[in-house]
């Protein structure tokens, strides 16, 4: 009997208070669920003037640059220590010799014949006018006296042509040294000691030693960055030709050198759609403390100072979304999407023209799900 009261009394007290239970149920209040804000960092919209560059790449060239060549023929009898690859000669300075024999040669042929044109233009000069005084007395024939008005006549144009072979041979005499005909670097040298030059031929190849140049391309729209009249011609003035920042690596460490953009190519390269800006640097002078020259070759990057702008707005490049939305953060502290106007992106940052007033909020955090409307908490955040 004890084996079947007891789990059945068990049974009984389970089935009562599940009944009560049952009857008896809890009542719970309806509460909303709680929504936390994501955190965002933001900051404050201002315009300000701001300064453009317009960047690009090139290799560092010569100037000026010259093919050196013999003006006379002859063998060569002396070169000078200097007209080495790398060597630096001064504007004037003696290079090369030919010999100069055969030109002493001719200039004293040519002085010797001019003695005699002016000794025999004498001689028909004085006949002349023996023969004229002759004439008058009736004592020469016309035919006499203009026979030796015109032997005068010839010989006074012979010393002329004489004199122009005198000027010539002494000429001659002068280019058989040979002079640099401005302050160069000589990148290669082709003649010899001893060796017999024709006239024209190939001495050396000189680089300009005061001044280099740079060839940077452009974008066609870059050139609406910079503060040149888009319809000059030759030259820019300096007081107009934008200043050029100049750095590259050479010595295992970056230098820095300053030009400026003297000129734009005049053709446009069909396959790039860009045009070659000249950048041109004046080299230290010689003796300069801790001032290197700009080496030809080097491979330089270069920032054109370009347009100033006013009243633009500057902001870090993340900002963009969708290519010309922003993030803008109202007094509620609610996010919604704004298009804007962009000028230009830059590395760094992005110059926006239009779309925003300065005091508005933007959001700068990288945030991936954004719900237009959103409830925020904004962290300012100063740049």
């Amino acid at each position: 009997m004890m084996r079947v009261a007891i789990p059945a009394g068990i049974l009984a007290g389970c089935v009562l208070f599940a009944s009560w239970l049952v009857l008896n149920p809890s009542q719970l209040d309806e509460a909303s669920p709680e929504i936390i804000p994501v955190a965002v960092r933001v900051m404050e919209v201002d315009s300000e003037s701001t300064q453009l560059f317009v960047e690009s790449q090139g290799k560092v060239q010569a100037a000026r640059t010259v093919n050196l060549s013999t003006p006379v023929a002859g063998a060569v009898s002396w070169i000078s220590p200097k007209l080495e690859a790398g060597g630096y000669v001064a504007e004037g300075e003696a290079l090369l010799r030919i010999e100069s024999s055969d030109y002493e040669i001719a200039l004293s042929r040519s002085e010797a014949s001019r003695q005699q044109a002016i000794a025999e233009e004498a001689h028909a000069r004085s006949e002349y006018e023996r023969l004229r005084e002759l004439g008058e007395r009736r004592l020469a024939s016309e035919s006499q006296i203009q026979n030796a008005e015109r032997l005068a006549n010839v010989t006074a144009a012979r010393i002329n042509e004489i004199e122009t072979q005198l000027r010539q041979a002494r000429i001659d005499l002068e280019r058989t040294e040979l002079k640099a005909p401005f302050d160069a670097i000589v990148r290669s040298r082709e003649l010899e000691l001893g060796q017999y030059a024709n006239r024209a031929q190939s001495v050396a190849v000189l680089f300009g030693a005061n001044e280099v140049e740079v060839r940077l391309p452009l974008a066609i729209r870059q050139l609406g960055y910079l503060d040149v009249p888009l319809d000059f011609r030759g030259e820019l003035d300096r007081e107009v030709a934008p200043a050029v920042r100049l750095e590259g690596r050479y010595g295992g460490e970056r230098h820095v050198w300053y030009g400026r953009m003297v000129r734009t190519e005049a053709t446009i390269d069909p396959d790039s759609n860009t045009v070659q800006a000249i950048v041109r640097v004046t080299q230290p002078a010689e003796g300069v403390k801790n001032a290197i020259p700009l080496p030809i070759g080097l491979f330089v990057e270069a920032a054109i100072s370009g347009r100033r702008l006013d009243d633009i707005i500057s902001l870090p490049r993340a900002v963009i979304r969708n290519n010309n939305q922003v993030l803008v953060v109202d007094a509620e502290n609610k996010m919604y999407y704004r298009e804007v106007e962009i000028f230009r992106f830059e590395e760094e940052r992005v110059l926006i023209s239009g779309g925003l007033r300065p005091g508005e909020i933007v959001c700068i955090s990288p945030i991936q799900a954004v719900v237009d409307g959103m409830t925020v908490q904004p962290v300012r955040e100063m740049i």
